[in-house]
């Protein structure tokens, strides 16, 4: 008998985890009712002291000193004796996380977060559990930090990222390529002049949406913001701020003379909607942004990636067509300019990314890992004796 108790591992290390995670649960429950699934922050469970001060200082580390996060990015993107080093450092709470195997008996483990990836492949090396396990990639890369043995299905957004994982010796058939998860709500038929006409948006001016992942953009950007006065033509603006609010009391301080209509706001649940009304997407190389924007066929231009997986995202953009990168803050505006006075580049961008868009991710997702849980149940009845 099918027990049907899906284990999804996340971490809060950036917004993208979570929402990956949560993708997936609600595929599940729209695609196997009788699916139990059940969410549950790694980090929080096995660090519970030490959590909130590791992800402070991880993201302080980002601000603050980004050429060292992508020199060890670099330096460990590969298998090395100082990436399998650093995997090891992460591998503490094994203990915790094999007692909450034990109790909630899931038929598989899905880890949207690469360190819970790691212990589940530390406890199976150890013969402690035998539970079938999945890491779903968030990023349009590899990185050794993805890569465990004992993991029995890997999901990925490109095509590019299978190629990854093969030079990785992983095999081809325990590679699925349904893309990244997102929620369904990110889709490009929405009724967009009931929206505009929600959202307080004018039809005769270009919309341009800023968006920097949940705790907003890092940097000095409330400065370089400014320059969005130097755009030729009357544009309507929406910035999305998160969870920073001291960057949303700045940039409105800042821009309430603006000659361009300014929407500034916190943190929304609300982002397919504004996607859907906008016209081109400013943002950072996030792997759950970037896809939602792909799905709602919204061009992009990426500006300043942080080190690491944000340039390969990046790079994954622009072999595809469906953005532009700006290196500058007078670069971005150039390039805002451009797209809006030449309307085709706009749908070039579109238009590439309509083709390369994943938008059942979730769903598909959803599909492979249940079919992986009838192994698990198996085992779970052997476990009980049944």
């Amino acid at each position: 008998m099918h027990n049907g108790k899906i284990l999804i591992l996340t971490g809060n290390y950036g917004d993208g985890h979570q929402q990956a995670a949560a993708a997936i649960g609600h595929s599940m429950q729209l695609n196997y009712p009788g699916a139990e699934t059940v969410i549950v922050d790694v980090m929080d469970l096995t660090h519970p002291y030490f959590h909130s001060i590791g992800r402070y200082l991880f993201l302080q580390g980002l601000k603050k000193v980004p050429s060292m996060y992508g020199y060890l990015y670099r330096k460990t993107r590969h298998v090395n004796t100082f990436s399998d080093f650093l995997k090891k450092i992460n591998r503490f709470g094994g203990d915790k996380l094999l007692h909450l195997i034990q109790r909630t008996g899931p038929s598989v483990v899905v880890s949207t977060f690469p360190g819970a990836a790691g212990l589940m492949s530390l406890l199976k090396s150890n013969n402690l559990t035998d539970v079938p396990t999945v890491t779903v990639m968030t990023d349009y890369t590899v990185h050794s930090y993805w890569v465990y043995p004992y993991t029995d299905l890997y999901i990925v957004g490109s095509d590019e990222v299978k190629q990854g994982l093969l030079r990785h010796h992983i095999p081809g058939h325990e590679i699925n390529v349904s893309g990244i998860p997102i929620r369904l709500e990110f889709n490009p038929n929405l009724d967009i002049a009931k929206l505009r006409i929600k959202h307080r948006l004018e039809n005769d001016r270009p919309t341009l949406l800023i968006m920097g992942g949940g705790d907003g953009f890092f940097g000095e950007v409330p400065h370089q913001i400014e320059l969005l006065e130097s755009v030729a033509d009357p544009i309507q603006v929406m910035i999305i701020c998160g969870h920073n609010q001291r960057l949303k009391q700045q940039l409105e301080d800042k821009l309430k003379h603006s000659r361009h209509r300014i929407f500034i706001l916190g943190y929304i649940d609300y982002v397919h909607e504004l996607m859907a009304v906008s016209d081109l997407l400013v943002t950072k190389a996030g792997g759950l942004t970037i896809t939602e924007a792909l799905a709602m066929e919204l061009p992009m231009i990426v500006f300043k990636p942080l080190p690491g997986q944000e340039e390969d995202n990046v790079d994954f953009l622009l072999q595809s067509g469906v953005a532009l990168l700006a290196s500058s803050a007078k670069d971005l505006v150039n390039k805002i300019s451009e797209c809006f006075w030449k309307p085709a580049i706009l749908r070039a961008m579109s238009l590439k990314a309509r083709h390369i868009a994943k938008r059942r991710a979730g769903l598909d997702a959803a599909e492979a890992i249940w079919k992986l849980s009838y192994k698990g149940s198996a085992y779970q009845q052997g476990l009980s004796g049944g």
